[in-house]
């Protein structure tokens, strides 16, 4: 066995011994594939005609796809690597394309704004990838052609098989060259097991240093706010938050915290910039007044989901005050798209009675 190989192999079963966990079975072939991975890339470029082959790692939620390849980019030498997440890349592939000064010949400009992301990077790690809009599937389409034209290795979650990608009936038949495309020049691992784990019983280990483990899901009207450190924000305390490219209405802005209701930031046009935003200023974010997501709106429902993902991935703080979002969701896959995501990741919060 090479000895980066070997090594990738350490560093994966101490980070889980770690996290006081170990490698489970659905994981290792994943593992084995990441291994093989690192040994390869540790050869020099020009030794090999073509750069090792990409990687698309889905599974169901709480599988530890983000957990593995985190791990795997961890363990890569420093230099010519980067990590993204799906949200803060295509905002800022949004912006580069579509910005001030951008250049408007199609491929060329998801070129240059590429040049501008990923720079020399030869590894680039990319977290929760999915396709359900229409505009975005095209640029999406546009981006996995450049990048798998160039000498870039790509290492992709999921939590959709590739032909699960763009799943409305209406706009699958545009991405079914893309998918096409994963399918041949990528190597599909299905990480598939019977456990979530972010559903364990066990808390996180007290080192984790995990803010977003630390929020709280509270009923509405809750007596012993002050207790946990908050009060209802005095009509005094409003104010605008600047976000992406607007303003956003604050209950209340203290020092790192922020305040919203629900209404103000996903049922208004609020966007995913605009969550990267807030994350970027504020370590804690507060949401009250929030429903069952069956009362919410559609539009409503995926900003909530797409809020959820942001303060997972950027480490913010994140406290409910409101009803269960999640109460009497139906089996409608229309309905409740992403949100398996989404109740994985607010099991992690604290529940308050």
């Amino acid at each position: 066995m090479p000895k980066h190989d070997q090594a990738m192999r350490r560093h994966f079963h101490e980070a889980a011994a770690r996290r006081g966990f170990s490698v489970s079975p659905a994981q290792e072939p994943a593992v084995e594939r990441l291994c093989r991975l690192a040994a390869e890339l540790a050869r020099p470029a020009w030794t090999f005609p073509a750069p090792p082959r990409d990687l698309y790692v889905w599974g169901p939620v709480g599988r530890g796809k983000s957990w593995l390849v985190d791990t795997f980019y961890e363990g890569l030498p420093a230099g010519r690597k980067r990590r993204l997440h799906f949200h803060d890349f295509f905002r800022r592939l949004h912006d580069g394309v579509g910005g001030p000064g951008a250049r408007h010949d199609g491929q060329s400009a998801v070129d240059s704004a590429l040049d501008e992301l990923i720079g020399d990077s030869r590894v680039l790690v990319f977290d929760e990838f999915h396709a359900h809009d229409a505009g975005d599937a095209m640029l999406i389409a546009r981006l996995f052609r450049t990048l798998l034209d160039r000498r870039i290795t790509l290492v992709t979650t999921s939590n959709y098989p590739p032909a699960g990608l763009m799943p409305d009936p209406l706009y699958h038949h545009l991405f079914e060259p893309t998918i096409t495309l994963i399918e041949q020049r990528m190597d599909v691992l299905d990480v598939t097991g019977p456990v979530d784990f972010r559903r364990l019983a066990a808390p996180p280990p007290t080192g984790d240093g995990r803010r977003f483990a630390t929020g709280l899901c509270l009923p509405a009207g809750h007596t012993g706010l002050e207790a946990l450190g908050l009060t209802v924000p005095a009509p005094a305390e409003a104010t605008a938050v600047q976000a992406h490219l607007r303003e956003l209405p604050a209950r209340a802005v203290r020092g790192e915290l922020v305040w919203f209701g629900f209404e103000a930031l996903c049922e208004a046009t609020t966007a995913v910039p605009d969550y990267l935003a807030l994350a970027e200023r504020f370590d804690t974010l507060v949401l009250d007044g929030v429903p069952p997501l069956t009362a919410a709106s559609a539009d409503g429902r995926q900003r909530f989901a797409n809020l959820v993902d942001v303060a997972c991935d950027r480490d913010v703080r994140l406290i409910l005050i409101g009803s269960d979002p999640l109460t009497a969701l139906p089996a409608d896959q229309a309905l409740t798209r992403d949100l398996d995501r989404t109740a994985s990741r607010l099991a992690l919060l604290q529940r308050v009675s």
